[in-house]
């Protein structure tokens, strides 16, 4: 990929996938969510609805008061959409969300990267309702395949996009493929420490917390798909 073209990091607000994508030398690089990022790039974050920039062809304004013009469509698009209403960890509530239309929301909302006009799209989600409602998950990876000693159990629908490689311990000294923690240092930790996230953040914060995406995948992501 030319690191000119345009790059769309969707629902992004830690700025985790767009700063390994910059760090790589890919200029035009964004990242949109609702909310102001707290990641390093505000000169590449766009706060607000991603749906009226998600087919390209559009302008719009950074947070650092710059406008921008993107004059064709969007080369790549990796997508974080809330999985609030979709992850079957929140199960016990699918009654309620699917009555007062919800999880219908969460569903088109995520649909909407499916369809979009873009080449190459990759959508991130936990386990949840949409192996089923759309199909099942090109990709499921682990934090720790990629260098992060955590479990994080993480589907990719990827859309003219590889699946991301990684490798075994045996493997370790082939430098042309992100590294993956040994999985006997996994099996040496309890449960609640290797999802340290999953356990350590009942807050208010939580699903800002939880939603963050571990800088071994960002790395693999911008490697590999840019």
């Amino acid at each position: 990929m030319n690191k000119n073209e345009p790059i769309l990091i969707a629902c992004e607000e830690s700025g985790v996938v767009t700063s390994a994508f910059i760090k790589r030398g890919f200029t035009n690089v964004f990242s949109c969510d609702l909310n102001e990022t707290t990641g390093c790039y505000s000169n590449r974050h766009i706060v607000g609805d991603v749906m009226p920039i998600i087919n390209g062809k559009c302008s719009f304004k950074t947070s650092d008061g710059i406008n921008h013009k993107i004059d064709t469509e969007f080369s790549l698009i990796i997508a974080f959409p809330p999985c609030t209403h979709l992850a079957v960890s929140g199960a016990r509530h699918f009654a309620e969300k699917q009555k007062d239309g919800r999880q219908q929301d969460g569903i088109d909302f995520f649909m909407e990267f499916v369809n979009c006009k873009c080449e190459k799209v990759a959508i991130e989600n936990p386990i949840g309702i949409m192996s089923t409602k759309y199909k099942n998950p090109t990709q499921i990876i682990q934090p720790y395949y990629f260098g992060d000693a955590e479990v994080k159990t993480t589907c990719l629908w990827l859309k003219n996009l590889p699946m991301l490689i990684h490798i075994k311990e045996e493997n370790l000294f082939n430098e042309k493929i992100t590294h993956v923690t040994p999985e006997y240092i996994i099996g040496k930790r309890t449960l609640k420490k290797y999802s340290r996230i999953h356990y350590e953040t009942p807050s208010r914060d939580r699903s800002r917390i939880r939603s963050k995406t571990f800088n071994g995948i960002a790395n693999a992501m911008a490697e590999q798909w840019g």
